[in-house]
């Protein structure tokens, strides 16, 4: 039978990377093959995933191009955390998903006008035209957590 695995968990992160990465690439980057990472990834068991190999296994699904789904996990359970010590109030998740279409605009403006042939140095992305597309991108990545994480208490 399938176990279920909270959204965002170490566990649910470990079977993302299963997904995208394959048997000989697990074992190129953490010397461990696939069936370690399933037994790694059963929310019954305790955790046995050694912390520098999630930081192998999310460079390797970086090079793919397929994001960093154990630091995703890693940033949830921190942020859930705070959240719980600082307040407990809820957020509608219709609210966040407007912040979050407003934070996307402000993320495309800021690539339009950095691509644009009449910015500092053209078609190229500046020194600074990537810092601001790097905040535009953190700030929406912020909101799309907020967003995990009142659906998850739900």
């Amino acid at each position: 039978m399938a176990k279920i695995r909270k959204l965002a968990s170490i566990e649910n992160g470990i079977m993302e990377v299963l997904k995208i990465l394959s048997e000989e690439e697990i074992q190129e980057a953490i010397g461990k093959g696939s069936s370690y990472l399933r037994k790694c990834s059963n929310p019954t068991l305790p955790q046995q995933l050694d912390h520098n190999d999630s930081i192998k296994l999310d460079i390797k699904c970086i090079q793919k191009g397929k994001g960093h789904p154990l630091f995703d996990s890693h940033e949830y359970i921190v942020i859930n955390q705070l959240e719980n010590v600082e307040t407990h109030k809820t957020n509608d998740i219709d609210d966040l998903l407007v912040k979050s279409n407003i934070l996307h605009g402000k993320l495309s403006e800021a690539v339009k006008l950095a691509e644009d042939t009449r910015s500092e140095l053209g078609k190229e992305i500046s020194k600074l035209e990537k810092k601001e597309i790097m905040e535009a991108i953190r700030n929406l990545e912020n909101k799309i957590l907020k967003i995990k994480l009142t659906v998850d208490q739900k």
